[in-house]
This record gives C-alpha cells, sequence and structure tokens, in this order.
C-alpha cells in the first residue's frame, strides 16, 4: 500500500472521533487465516473507516485488529501473538504491541500496550478493547467459534 500523510492533528481527530458500524448482522469471527473488513462511519465527520480482524493461519495466538481511514491509512493496529517489532529508532517492543498512527512514520511505530487491555491472550476480549480504544460505540456482534 502507498503511505498517505496526513498531519498529526488530523490523524488525533480520526482516531478521537466516534465510528459506528453500519451493518446490523452478526460477523463470524475469522478462523486460523481468516480476515474480517467492516465498514464503519461517524457521525462527528463524513469519513468512511474500517475495521480489520485477521487470524494467522499457523499461529492459534496470533491476531491483529486495525482500524483504517481513508481506505489506506492505519490510524491503530493491535499486534497480538506476533514476533517483537522494531521502531525506526532501533527500539524493539516485544507482542503484544499496538501501533498509533504518527505523522512522518505512519504506522511504523508501535508502544507498549495500555493498561486498557486487561488480557491479550483472550483474543474476543481484546477485540472489543480495541474497539473501545478506537471509539468505536456502535460495535459489530460477533459469533464465535471453538478456537477464538
Amino acid at each position: 500500500m502507498a503511505d498517505i500523510e496526513i498531519s498529526q492533528s488530523e490523524a488525533d481527530a480520526l482516531i478521537a472521533a466516534e465510528k459506528h458500524c453500519t451493518e446490523s448482522r452478526e460477523f463470524e469471527y475469522p478462523m486460523f487465516g481468516g480476515k474480517l473488513i467492516i465498514p464503519l462511519t461517524s457521525p462527528v465527520n463524513s469519513e468512511e473507516y474500517y475495521l480489520d480482524v485477521t487470524r494467522s493461519q499457523f499461529n492459534l495466538a496470533k491476531s491483529t485488529y486495525q482500524n483504517r481511514v481513508r481506505r489506506m491509512i492505519v490510524l491503530v493496529r493491535l499486534d497480538l501473538g506476533g514476533p517483537p517489532h522494531r521502531n525506526p529508532n532501533g527500539e524493539e517492543l516485544p507482542c503484544p504491541h499496538i501501533h498509533v498512527y504518527r505523522e512522518g512514520f505512519g504506522d511504523k511505530w508501535a508502544f507498549r500496550l495500555p493498561d486498557t487491555f486487561s488480557d491479550p491472550s483472550d483474543l474476543v476480549r481484546s477485540l472489543h478493547e480495541f474497539m473501545a480504544y478506537c471509539n468505536i460505540t456502535i460495535r459489530p456482534q460477533f459469533k464465535t467459534g471453538l478456537f477464538a
């Protein structure tokens, strides 16, 4: 994907904006190797957002949740059960970690999880906490299977 640059103040406002799921149906939480893209809208601005839920095909604990805007700009990404991440300054962070848009770097900077994430090993709970972190106030409903 191409990098699209927005200012930090614009990114912060987009992250803070209230977001609503646009579909009232129940979504199947992805099985191993699956991906789900859920459209979101905001009553605050005319932006279209997306919630991506991705599961690893081989690592049961590895999942990625991200909130995007303008199709390609990753505002926030939560990585669970994956490898460590090296920031542009050389600092290495273990997984789990969270990426938050940073002007000039996009989503290339990771940070330690805030205390609002209570149990990163619980993938479904972490998804709900991620949606709260991204201010998704009308949330999609999920049907979970045996391995969620």
